[in-house]
């Protein structure tokens, strides 16, 4: 087992680095199989959250209202990853985030990784499911808060530890890759869209947590589409429309 690695878990907007936002990070410093660190937070992501991701991780608008953004903790969240490798449960889409997130402050981030699902895939072949939430039943591990970032992160190292145990060649779970992404330039807002959010702002009293001319066109459809979703539309007009 690698002895020095940061367990990481993020809770999205929805699933589309280039398109979402954080909405959650957890992470854990582990060292030598004992945990040595950890860093949970919150992040506003200035965009509106639909009903679907708040059924899933249990995370409001309001909960995330007085948090800071991605923006203002990025600098703290790679310092405290540093230069260990990443561990986490289909890694690719955590790092992915992350990346775009960095990419968008000027940032960085040249880890490696350990992906756990990948290991689950390779060593548990028969397996009816290689999910989180299945693996940590099937290894009797606590998952705690499932989908939410902290509790995934250390479940995600706990089947990482009992992965390990079962491995029959060391270079299975010793072996951290890359992770090839690369970020998509950003659009500015369409005038369509511009037109369209200022009026369903309008009509349901909806103040936006930057100035409308700030958004990008994805920032924006996420936005419409939240708003869709929870108060409904602006006469028949939909957001894939525009």
């Amino acid at each position: 087992m690698i002895d020095n690695i940061v367990a990481l878990d993020l809770e999205t907007t929805g699933v589309s680095p280039d398109n979402d936002r954080i909405i959650e990070i957890g992470m854990a410093r582990i060292v030598d199989g004992k945990v040595v660190a950890t860093y949970n937070q919150l992040i506003d992501p200035q965009i509106t959250l639909s009903s679907r991701i708040t059924e899933i991780t249990g995370i409001t608008q309001l909960d995330l209202a007085d948090k800071p953004t991605i923006e203002d903790v990025i600098d703290e969240v790679l310092s405290f990853i540093g230069d260990s490798v990443i561990l986490g449960h289909n890694v690719k889409f955590d790092y992915s985030f992350l990346k775009v997130a960095a990419s968008k402050n000027k940032k960085i981030v040249p880890n490696k990784v350990i992906d756990t699902l990948k290991i689950a895939r390779k060593l548990l072949i028969t397996a009816p499911s290689k999910k989180l939430t299945f693996l940590c039943e099937y290894f009797g591990i606590d998952p705690g808060h499932s989908h939410r970032a902290f509790d995934d992160a250390i479940s995600a190292y706990r089947v990482y530890e009992k992965l390990s145990a079962i491995a029959p060649e060391e270079e299975l779970i010793n072996n951290p890759m890359e992770v090839s992404y690369s970020v998509k330039k950003e659009s500015p807002i369409t005038p369509a869209q511009l037109r369209y959010l200022t009026a369903l702002c309008s009509q349901h009293n909806i103040t936006l947590q930057k100035d409308i001319n700030e958004f990008t066109k994805s920032e924006a459809s996420k936005t419409i589409d939240g708003i869709l979703s929870n108060v409904g539309g602006y006469g028949k007009k939909q957001a894939s429309e525009i």
